[in-house]
């Protein structure tokens, strides 16, 4: 066993775990965050995304270990008080679906607006190319995340918290 601290969504976790614990695993069953979707195991489907360090990762593909002394960010924190820009945006957009692959493309989608500020629809079709949605719809997702890039470029700025700034 092998002691780790993290920062997740705010919060200082310290824990004992196995070298060979899955970040995945980790949040979902040591942090009780399971808003973190484990769906193929092999990076694939993009339904574990996080964000580690402000870098949207698998988490499926990540040691716990290797994630110690990190900030991590889950879905889970993606909202304070109110729900995130982009929460509000895929509810409004019919984007949620079945909600299974959502939180992977909620954080892979605020990593990727946070480096790219006037995107193009085939950029966002390219960033998305990195999840399954077995729901076959990706229309409402790709028009969420235009809307809400659209108002960052009029002025709207977010944090990665969901806070306007």
């Amino acid at each position: 066993m092998v002691e780790i601290q993290v920062r997740i969504n705010g919060k200082v976790y310290q824990e004992r775990v196995e070298p060979r614990k899955l970040l995945s695993d980790f949040l979902r069953e040591d942090c009780g965050l399971t808003g973190t979707h484990v769906g193929c195991e092999h990076g694939v489907c993009g339904a574990c995304t996080v964000l580690v360090n402000g870098s949207a990762v698998r988490s499926c593909l990540m040691f716990a270990v290797q994630a110690a002394g990190t900030e991590i960010m889950t879905v889970e924190g993606l909202a304070n008080d109110q729900p995130h820009p982009l929460q509000e945006v895929f509810n409004e957009c019919h984007a949620l679906q079945c909600g299974f692959c959502t939180p992977g493309i909620l954080m892979s989608s605020v990593e990727f607006l946070n480096s790219n500020s006037d995107p193009t629809t085939d950029k966002i079709k390219e960033m998305l190319s990195g999840h399954l949605c077995r729901c076959t719809g990706y229309k409402g997702i790709i028009e969420a995340i235009e809307k809400v890039a659209n108002r960052q470029k009029d002025g709207e700025k977010v944090d990665g918290s969901g806070d306007t700034v």
